[in-house]
């Protein structure tokens, strides 16, 4: 596989999906992260800030590229030359939805496979819900269990009470 994109909101970005970003980097020459734009959706951070939270965080991955975009991720993965898309799951809270969101897909582009790449057992549990949550109770030390060290500030700042 030359290229491959992993799609999502990002909204933060956790250690679940650096995990998953790390090792599907691994896997392909290109990892592109998509980055969707929901606009029925308000997020924490806007997807221009969600890009460059997630290029500080993965500055150390030389084959990854990330992207926003909008509209179906089946359609951005097709426009970024890729024939495979990367989904990161959660043990028992994704798979269903990932598995109806695969079947929609391949309807829509029977030529995009979907990879699925369970977060390791640490991260199982890390959802943007729960950092919301956490954020304004835990020290840094304890949501550096969650989160990238270097989104902790802009977390801190953008959920100030």
């Amino acid at each position: 596989m030359k290229i491959a994109v992993y799609t999502g909101s990002f909204d933060p970005v956790t250690l679940g999906h650096l995990n998953v970003i790390a090792r599907a980097s691994k896997l392909v020459e290109t990892l592109i992260v998509g980055i969707g734009h929901n606009s029925e959706k308000q997020g924490l951070f806007t997807p221009d800030e969600r890009q460059e939270l997630l290029k500080r965080a993965t500055v150390d991955i030389s084959n990854l590229e990330v992207k926003t975009f909008s509209g179906l991720a089946v359609n951005f993965v097709d426009q970024c030359g890729a024939a495979v898309a990367i989904r990161g799951v959660r043990p028992m809270t994704d798979i269903a939805a990932e598995f109806t969101m695969m079947m929609a897909n391949r309807k829509l582009n029977d030529q995009i496979e979907t990879i699925f790449l369970m977060a390791d057992n640490q991260y199982a549990h890390v959802s943007s819900t729960l950092i919301k949550q956490l954020t304004p109770l835990a020290s840094d030390e304890q949501l550096a269990k969650f989160v990238p060290q270097c989104i902790i500030g802009d977390l801190r700042e953008r959920l100030k009470s």
